[in-house]
């Protein structure tokens, strides 16, 4: 199961300007329709002038999530020249908002296709690009005197710690790389009094 996907470690920016027009490019790092949404609200807000804002996203390892839109532009002329941007680069967890400021001179369909996939490409080509895995968060419950064997298997996988609470019952979450995930619960639930449950 793939599980590793190239992302960027942070926003960046392009742009692109041809008779007038003005294509400024922001590429973020997404991991969730819903931060998307967000991302797109806030930039509405932000550049609220703007005649379009047309934009491409690429969700998970498998880049199976993704979507296209034109927000006003001649079919297939913005959503789907970012979208290919994204891809050629090879990102996944990406989404790359292209504002519009109209010129007065109309582009035609050739060139809305080539002003948003060069500002597409300037940005991507300002971003850090990273190679990261896809995560599982697991929630495991044990006694106070199985500390110990619990946090040398945190060590030898070298797990992340997200939310701990130590008493005489004591309770983790872990963050857990996708596809180590079926062998780090079987070794923490062959412990004694320990029990394990993956949170969606």
């Amino acid at each position: 199961m793939e599980d590793t996907y190239r992302t960027i470690t942070a926003p960046s920016e392009g742009l692109y300007k041809e008779k007038g027009s003005k294509f400024i490019a922001l590429a973020y790092p997404v991991f969730s329709e819903d931060e998307v949404k967000e991302r797109l609200a806030e930039l509405r807000k932000t550049y609220f002038d703007a005649r379009h804002h047309c934009y491409a996203y690429c969700l998970g390892a498998d880049k199976s999530r993704y979507r296209a839109n034109d927000d006003g532009e001649p079919n297939h002329s913005a959503g789907d020249p970012i979208l290919g941007q994204i891809r050629s680069a090879d990102l996944s967890n990406v989404l790359v908002v292209v504002v519009r400021y109209f010129g007065g001179t109309k582009l035609g369909v050739s060139g809305l296709i080539h002003a948003y996939k060069t500002a597409t490409a300037d940005a991507l080509a300002a971003a850090i690009p990273i190679e990261k895995y896809e995560t599982e968060l697991l929630e495991v419950h044990f006694q106070y005197l199985q500390m110990n064997d619990v946090m040398s298997l945190i060590k030898e996988y070298e797990l992340e710690m997200r939310n701990q609470q130590f008493e005489l019952d004591c309770r983790l979450t872990l963050e857990i790389r996708r596809k180590l995930l079926p062998e780090v619960s079987t070794k923490l639930q062959d412990l004694d009094n320990v029990s394990v449950q993956v949170i969606n």
